[in-house]
């Protein structure tokens, strides 16, 4: 076997390499999709994307002679670290063949990077933070993955392990799949919020999008706050995921949830159109718009993305308001066969409970790995 070598990448041909090694890792694996290349390469652009004005990161490939086995960044998320006070590098977009001694020259790679910039820990996978892809899926391999929610080789969780890593914290994905209806006890219960006297669900203003999606950031950061792993979306981060989202969201499944003329939560929920990008197998190019002509009816699917009530409006019962506003919605579509529901951490057993009531099951989990230095 050849002699492993770990490559600093500066851009040019190791950055394709880097950026095209998942279509050979992934070519047994039927469920995977494929991201956008082009887009893939912007979120790994210190100057194009915007969570690298205040980031930084080193990409690293794993070569045995002129094959390329392996990859995986360095990150340090300085506004993560100063929200909580703690010094973390992660470690995120690794992609390896089932190669142990490949990955261990990875992540030693990564970690004497981390360490020489002070870090004291290290967590992952963040692709780049908590507020994009996370973690190793650890269950649900035959399902594909919705819409910015991960996907790996069964064997990626033992390599992360063979490293030092250990389990610090599981994220949970729910599946609704073809029944929208809520128990009639929590029917009933819905039916009395949407009664009390200041409770009223808004529809998203796509022609206001700017100043709905700063109230999508405002209220997210607020309602977020506590929750393990938190990183506040930036302005820039915002007007960016605004930008790259507004031609399929839809406007009767992105809402606010409003108590006495104050916002008090939101939802957003986007099509899943996983499908359609597996159709584009990571290029758009002069044939997309066909593609999307030919196929978009197979976009028929949705991902609960993004939800959160304020701290000072949590006995209100809003959830229940929510799920019956979607339910109600996804019904009179009919073109909606699935609804994913996630991430929520493993120990959020208030709202985990919650959902299942609702009508979903459990079918992924995902897991964050922490090694210390």
């Amino acid at each position: 076997m050849a002699g492993m070598e770990i490559i600093t990448v500066e851009g040019g041909s190791e950055l394709k390499d880097f950026i095209d090694l998942p279509w050979k890792i992934y070519a047994e694996y039927p469920n995977w999709i494929p991201p956008l290349k082009k887009e893939v390469r912007r979120l790994l652009d210190p100057r194009r994307h915007p969570f690298w004005e205040f980031s930084e990161r080193i990409l690293f490939l794993a070569r045995r002679g002129s094959e390329t086995v392996g990859r995986i960044a360095g990150i340090i998320d300085r506004h993560y670290n100063q929200f909580h006070g703690e010094k973390m590098g992660s470690w995120g977009f690794f992609e390896c063949a089932d190669d142990p001694e490949a990955a261990a020259a990875l992540f030693s790679s990564v970690e004497t990077w981390v360490h020489h910039k002070g870090m004291t820990f290290m967590r992952g996978p963040l692709n780049p933070s908590s507020n994009y892809e996370v973690g190793l899926l650890i269950e649900g391999f035959n399902h594909p993955p919705t819409l910015m929610m991960a996907y790996n080789p069964p064997y990626y969780p033992g390599l992360v392990e063979s490293c030092g890593f250990t389990k610090e914290k599981d994220l949970l994905a729910f599946l609704i799949d073809g029944d929208y209806r809520l128990p009639e006890w929590m029917d009933h219960l819905a039916e009395r919020i949407t009664q009390k006297k200041g409770i009223h669900i808004r529809l998203s203003r796509p022609k206001d999008a700017d100043s709905e999606f700063a109230l999508i950031r405002e209220i997210y950061n607020a309602s977020w706050s506590g929750n393990w792993g938190f990183v506040p979306l930036t302005d820039n981060e915002m007007r960016d995921i605004q930008k790259n989202v507004m031609e399929f969201v839809d406007p009767d499944l992105v809402f606010f949830i409003y108590y006495e003329d104050e916002p008090a939560a939101f939802c957003v929920i986007f099509p899943d159109i996983n499908p359609l990008l597996k159709r584009f197998n990571g290029r758009i190019g002069l044939t997309g718009l066909l593609k999307f002509l030919m196929y978009r009816r197979e976009i028929n699917g949705l991902r609960l993305l993004m939800f959160g009530i304020k701290e000072e409006y949590r006995q209100l019962g809003l959830p229940l308001l929510a799920f019956r506003h979607i339910y109600e919605v996804v019904r009179k579509k009919e073109k909606y066969h699935y609804l994913e529901l996630g991430w929520t951490l493993e120990d959020n057993e208030s709202i985990n409970s919650l959902i299942e009531e609702a009508g979903a099951k459990k079918y992924k989990k995902y897991r964050i790995f922490r090694k210390s230095l």
